[in-house]
């Protein structure tokens, strides 16, 4: 099956369930190499007048190497079928395995940004501006910050560091036939 371009404003799906319930992966590309990384947590809006997406990433996470390297970055869509796969690519470090072939992904590209053939929507982004998390930035709900930031076990079931706000132009939205 082919893909086809549709404009940010074109987007029917419900945002909520794209990144709440579905889920994306991220992948940037750095030296001829790709690595995914299962996102839950993001946004999606306008901001400074442009369709934006907003992820936040550990500091910690390999793919941060991949995404301050690379200008752009995909956040790829999957059929539920796929549902291992995200889990997969969410739990495995880049720094271990190549996840891209023990995922058995197939790479694509929209210019220099990497996305995969087999996803069912790819958001095509360009960086805009990477902001951290501090913990001063929290306010007044200790039992809150404590939740996602105490600790080294996290109820997210990760350990580390304040995430960092990725917020990118979407450039193109790319769906599959």
């Amino acid at each position: 099956m082919a893909f086809h371009s549709i404009k940010p404003a074109g987007l029917t799906e419900n945002i909520f369930d794209l990144i709440g319930k579905d889920w994306f992966l991220m992948s940037a590309e750095k030296e001829g190499r790709v690595n995914p990384m299962t996102v839950a947590w993001a946004t999606m809006g306008i901001l400074w007048q442009k369709p934006v997406v907003m992820c936040a990433v550990r500091p910690e996470r390999f793919t941060r190497e991949f995404l301050d390297a690379a200008e752009g970055f995909s956040l790829t869509v999957f059929d539920n079928s796929y549902r291992k796969m995200l889990g997969y690519c969410g739990t495995v470090s880049g720094r271990d395995q190549d996840k891209v072939e023990k995922a058995g992904l197939t790479v694509a590209h929209a210019g220099d940004v990497p996305y995969f053939e087999e996803c069912r929507m790819a958001l095509v982004c360009r960086k805009l501006c990477v902001t951290p998390l501090k913990e001063e930035d929290f306010l007044g709900d200790e039992a809150f910050t404590q939740k996602w930031y105490g600790g080294e076990n996290h109820a997210d079931g990760t350990g580390g560091g304040y995430h960092l706000l990725y917020i990118a132009k979407i450039t193109d939205i790319l769906v599959k036939d």
